[in-house]
């Protein structure tokens, strides 16, 4: 299992080729998982039901023949855990009870993975029972900053008015609720990681709304508080921004293995500024698989020639889209490995 090309690229040691995965690769636009959606009944049920969540995790190993598997589930389910309703309404996106003030803190408390999300842990088992033995698989939580915008806005936002407002006028209440999120993303990536997790990625969707000195003083320690936990795992931890090219320096300083790039700045610059010391992911341009081949494949080599030496893990600098093309994201994965092949 250690020689599995993913996790020789997580810890910047040489690989045959380079490794490749999708940010989102289980997802609306394989006809095979809107088949098993359509059994679940419903998006939260999918999630909660394992024997499902497995199919739909292992659907793009058989249809993309990627390098890696994540296992299917969603950022807010530690979230709702905590004490907060969640739903999901078809065509709206998650919508979430509310977290406003310091006081309302009182009402939430730390989950027990095994009794509150057994079914991830559950799901988690079932995949690595039935995944090929040279493609890991990857647990996932949102990080404390992205969980906090959804738990104060109450689902996605744009202009995240309660959000930073909360961040302006209450600092050290803020604070307080990106601990409590740090601690509950400890403990439920660490059950992760026992149940068979073999790498772990944080998601910081809408940190990129933050100036940099936010980041910095907001943000970063909360995340840099669970990636040093995480260490004694023993397991490669990626942190993914959108947005995160003010950020780049601060992302690897919080101790992460990998740092997610998106598409807005080059891997050349990304490694320049972390002075080569994190593996790089990413970092092409979700909409390029909307593009004929030829333009396509220009875009998967302008990548991997941009990215360094060791320690590149290919893919989107984004999710993929609901109506991206499964033949333009079978036709990358190929490329990738193809153009992507090191010398022995």
């Amino acid at each position: 299992m250690t020689d599995a090309r993913f996790l020789l690229a997580c810890r910047r040691q040489p690989v045959d080729t380079v490794p490749v995965w999708i940010m989102r690769q289980a997802g609306r636009y394989l006809p095979q998982y809107r088949e098993t959606r359509a059994r679940a009944g419903d998006f939260l049920s999918l999630c909660k039901t394992p024997d499902l969540a497995c199919e739909v995790t292992l659907q793009p190993i058989d249809i993309l023949k990627v390098d890696a598997a994540i296992i299917f589930s969603d950022i807010l389910i530690p979230v709702e855990a905590m004490g907060l309703a969640l739903a999901f309404n078809e065509g709206e996106g998650p919508r979430l009870q509310t977290v406003r003030h310091r006081d309302d803190l009182a009402s939430l408390h730390i989950p027990d993975p095994a009794d509150e999300t057994g079914f991830v842990l559950e799901a988690i088992r079932q995949v690595r029972k039935n995944l090929p033995p040279n493609v890991p698989l990857i647990g996932f939580s949102g990080a404390p900053f992205t969980l906090a915008s959804y738990i104060v806005e109450g689902g996605t936002s744009r202009r995240f008015r309660h959000l930073l407002g909360w961040l302006y006028e209450d600092p050290g209440g803020f604070s307080d609720l990106l601990n409590l999120l740090a601690d509950t993303v400890i403990v439920y990536l660490k059950a992760q990681v026992e149940a068979g997790a073999q790498a772990l990625q944080l998601f910081d969707t809408w940190a990129g709304v933050l100036s940099r000195r936010l980041y910095r003083e907001m943000a970063m320690p909360a995340t840099a508080r669970i990636v040093s936990a995480l260490k004694g795992t023993g397991v490669p931890v990626i942190l993914y921004v959108n947005g995160c090219s003010p950020f780049l320096e601060e992302m690897a300083a919080t101790g992460a293995d990998v740092i997610s790039v998106d598409w807005r700045v080059s891997l050349t610059e990304a490694e320049h500024r972390t002075r080569g010391a994190v593996a790089l992911q990413g970092n092409m341009d979700p909409m390029a698989l909307y593009a004929p081949t030829k333009a396509l494949r220009k875009e998967a080599v302008r990548v991997l020639e941009q990215a360094p030496s060791a320690g590149h893990i290919f893919n989107l600098g984004h999710g993929i889209q609901p109506d991206a093309p499964v033949e333009a994201v079978q036709a990358l994965v190929e490329m990738v490995h193809k153009e992507g092949r090191r010398e022995p």
